[in-house]
């Protein structure tokens, strides 16, 4: 289990330290060195998310903080963010946030969707998650 959640918190660094350039799970894997599947698998069991939607929230986050805490152009935001077209940008920024960067901006609140993933108080949010998710269920 220790072993586990090593492993994850190298994959949680790898991230936060590349989020403005390319990731994908080879150069992760490479870099950690063990299999693309392998790796995925235990983070997805640590997490309850998978390395890829961890990322994409993250960008997304990040992305959310400069449009409330800057000036900086959404097309440049949407690029930082890793996204080749603003188009493709404010698609998947109003399927988190459900409103479309510029609107985002102009109501000027900023709620983050996903912080770093810490593993000491992972326990605790796996209870956050799963009791969230069971709540989904009885409401639909």
């Amino acid at each position: 289990m220790k072993f586990k959640k090593e492993v994850v918190k190298k994959i949680i660094d790898y991230v936060e330290n590349n989020l403005e350039q390319e990731i994908d799970l080879d150069k992760i894997a490479q870099t950690i060195g063990y299999s693309k599947f392998h790796l995925n698998r235990m983070f997805t069991e640590e997490t309850n998310i998978t390395i890829y939607k961890y990322v994409q929230i993250r960008r997304l986050t990040v992305a959310a903080e400069k449009l409330v805490k800057t000036n900086t152009p959404i097309v440049e935001i949407a690029y930082d963010a890793g996204y080749h077209s603003q188009q493709a940008f404010s698609l998947a920024f109003k399927q988190i946030y459900l409103y479309p960067p510029k609107i985002y901006r102009d109501k000027g609140i900023f709620v983050p969707k996903q912080q770093k993933i810490s593993m000491s108080g992972l326990v605790y949010s796996k209870k956050i998650y799963l009791f969230a998710k069971r709540m989904e269920r009885r409401a639909a």
